[in-house]
């Protein structure tokens, strides 16, 4: 994950915050609402983690086969991170 779990935190709550001052949304738990968007955007910014593993695990199996073939390792992983990502409706 590109950010660590304490900034995106402190997104969340600025988020919150944000969307309170300019009346886009009305909570009387601001605490309870800025766990759930950091949990919402966690998940989120995690999603591109487990796909490349995903990839990984599928380039591993593939390994002797690529290998006879001559195929290149980072092109294969990108196109295999592409399907994925449009598998999973991820926008990456």
């Amino acid at each position: 994950m590109v950010f660590s779990k304490d900034y995106v935190g402190y997104l969340a709550r600025q988020t919150v915050k944000q969307l309170s001052e300019a009346k886009m949304i009305h909570t009387s738990n601001a605490g309870a609402v800025s766990e759930r968007v950091n949990q919402g955007m966690l998940e989120e910014l995690q999603l591109e983690d487990r796909i490349n593993d995903e990839v990984r695990v599928i380039l591993e199996a593939f390994q002797d086969d690529m290998r006879k073939t001559g195929a290149s390792y980072p092109e294969m992983f990108k196109k295999v991170k592409t399907e994925l990502a449009r598998k999973y409706k991820a926008v990456l």
